[in-house]
């Protein structure tokens, strides 16, 4: 397996590409814009896209869909709960605004529990509500990709319609940091402190996690 990070030219964003190197097939998690560069490395590595898979629904996480899908005719997963975002007229207009346009329908919705066969990579799905309702992180062996769920040094915002900051601190505390702390935490955005971090760190490190109760 090869996990390539990908930062966008806006906002910040990362996106990842999990490489199963045996079938020379990959899965992408958020690819929001800079469709472009995304699709001429897929090329020049001749790798082909199977599946696209989105965090949650913010238009800075999804406005790349309908061009990847397009070109790959990768299937589309999200969980249902994110349904809202997309059929909204503020996430085709932050689309547009970032160069993208709005998401396509999912292709299949992801529950807590269900595993995606990327190749021969097992990507099993968490559902970590708190920055959205429909919130996911992915754990593969080693690796948890957390959207806008927990960052380096840092967790995301709740303050947006379906946002919960006790939702968000339980699925970190009951979810994420219940993986072995050698797990390697990839998140959605580059906020300057490192490109990734451990679960054991951010257990021991992360300030915005230190709240027992949930508050």
């Amino acid at each position: 397996m090869e996990i390539r990070q990908i930062k966008l030219s806006k906002m910040a964003i990362f996106c990842y590409l999990i490489i199963d190197e045996s079938s020379r097939s990959a899965a992408i998690i958020d690819p929001a814009f800079d469709t472009g560069k995304i699709l001429s490395y897929l090329s020049d590595r001749r790798l082909t896209l199977t599946h696209i898979i989105n965090t949650h629904g913010h238009a800075d996480h999804t406005a790349g869909n309908a061009a990847i899908q397009k070109a790959t005719q990768a299937k589309l997963y999200m969980h249902r709960g994110e349904l809202s975002h997309l059929k909204g007229l503020m996430h085709k207009t932050f689309s547009l605004f970032l160069g993208g346009q709005g998401s396509p329908l999912p292709d299949a919705f992801m529950e807590e529990g269900d595993t995606i066969m990327a190749g021969r990579i097992r990507l099993s799905v968490l559902h970590t509500p708190g920055h959205t309702r429909g919130s996911v992180s992915i754990h593969t062996e080693g690796h948890v990709f957390t959207g806008d769920t927990l960052f380096v040094g840092g967790v995301g915002r709740t303050d947006l319609p379906g946002g919960s900051h006790r939702e968000l601190l339980s699925s970190i505390h009951n979810k994420i940091y219940t993986l072995p702390d050698h797990t390697i935490v990839w998140p959605g955005h580059d906020y300057g402190s490192a490109p990734h971090s451990t679960v054991g760190r951010e257990k021991a490190e992360n300030p915005y996690t230190r709240c027992s109760s949930f508050c």
